[in-house]
C-alpha cells in the first residue's frame, strides 16, 4: 500500500512556504522523499525553513503578486532539480476588508496572489509535467469558496474562483496525466487566521461549529495533501476537499 502514497523523487514546488500551512506541506514532502523547492516573498523565513527541514530542498524568493514575474518564477523554479512534478499553490492573503471599503488594491493583490498567481504558475510549469505524461497541482481553496464571512468578499471572491479553476484546470490537462484538485481547509492557526485566533470566543465558536468540535492542526492535513500528490489519486481529478472537521456539514 506505501507505494500508493509514494512521492520520493518527485520534484515538488510549494508556495507560501515561508510559514503557515505551505511550511507545513513543504516540510512533509521534503520528509516524504521529494525535492522541493519553496517559494514565498520572504527570504529569511524561507532560509529558516530550509534549514529546519531534512531532505533535498531549494529556496526561490518571489512576489508572486507580481503577475508579469511569474515565468521567470517557473524558471527559477525547474532550475534546482529540473521540471516539476507537483505544485502546491499555498501562498495567499486576506485583507480582511469590509465590502463598503474594500480599496483596488486591495481587490487586486488578493486576485493576484490568490487566483493568477496559481494558475500563471501552473500554465507554466505544466508543459514540463506533460512532458513526463504526469503531475499533480493542488490549489488551496477555503471555506469561503462556498461560505460568505463578514470582511471576506474579496478573498471569498478569489476562494470560488480557485474551486471553479480546479475543475478547469482538471478539464485541460488531466488528459496529458496531469490531475488538479483542491483542499480547503477549515479554521487552522497559521499567520493568515491570526486576527480569528486572537478572539478566543470566537476561535471557540469556529470549533464548535464543526462535527468534530476542534480547530484544525497542521497535520490534519498530512494525509488529503500526500493523497493529491501520490499515484492514490490517479483517478481523483477537478475536486474540492474540504478538510474542516464537519464545518460545511452542518
Amino acid at each position: 500500500m506505501s507505494a500508493l502514497f509514494d512521492v520520493s523523487g518527485k520534484v515538488a514546488c510549494v508556495t507560501g512556504a515561508s510559514s503557515g500551512l505551505g511550511r507545513a506541506a513543504a516540510s512533509l514532502l521534503a520528509a516524504s522523499g521529494a525535492r522541493v523547492i519553496g517559494v514565498a516573498r520572504r527570504a529569511e523565513e524561507l532560509a529558516a525553513w530550509r534549514a529546519d527541514t531534512q531532505g533535498e530542498t531549494a529556496c526561490v524568493s518571489a512576489n508572486l503578486a507580481d503577475r508579469q514575474g511569474l515565468k521567470a518564477v517557473a524558471h527559477a523554479v525547474c532550475t534546482p532539480f529540473g521540471p516539476v512534478d507537483i505544485l502546491i499553490n499555498a501562498a495567499g492573503i486576506n485583507t480582511r476588508q469590509h465590502a463598503d471599503e474594500v480599496t483596488e488594491d486591495g481587490w487586486d493583490v488578493t486576485l493576484d496572489l490568490n487566483l493568477a498567481a496559481p494558475f500563471f504558475l501552473a500554465q507554466s510549469l505544466v508543459t514540463g509535467m506533460k512532458a513526463k505524461g504526469w503531475g499533480r497541482i493542488i490549489n488551496f481553496a477555503s471555506l469561503q469558496s462556498q461560505r460568505a464571512f463578514p470582511n471576506g468578499i474579496a478573498y471569498g471572491a478569489s476562494k470560488g474562483g480557485v474551486e471553479q479553476m480546479t475543475r478547469a484546470m482538471a478539464e485541460a490537462w488531466s488528459s496529458h496525466g496531469i490531475t488538479a484538485n483542491a483542499v480547503a481547509p477549515g479554521f487552522f492557526r497559521t499567520e493568515l487566521t491570526g486576527p480569528v485566533f486572537a478572539d478566543p470566543a470566537l476561535a471557540q465558536r469556529n470549533a464548535d461549529q464543526t462535527c468534530v468540535g476542534r480547530n484544525g492542526e497542521p497535520a490534519d492535513l498530512d494525509g488529503p495533501l500526500m493523497f493529491f500528490c501520490s499515484p492514490a489519486s490517479d483517478y481523483v481529478t477537478g475536486q474540492t476537499l474540504f478538510v474542516d472537521g464537519g464545518f460545511t456539514a452542518k
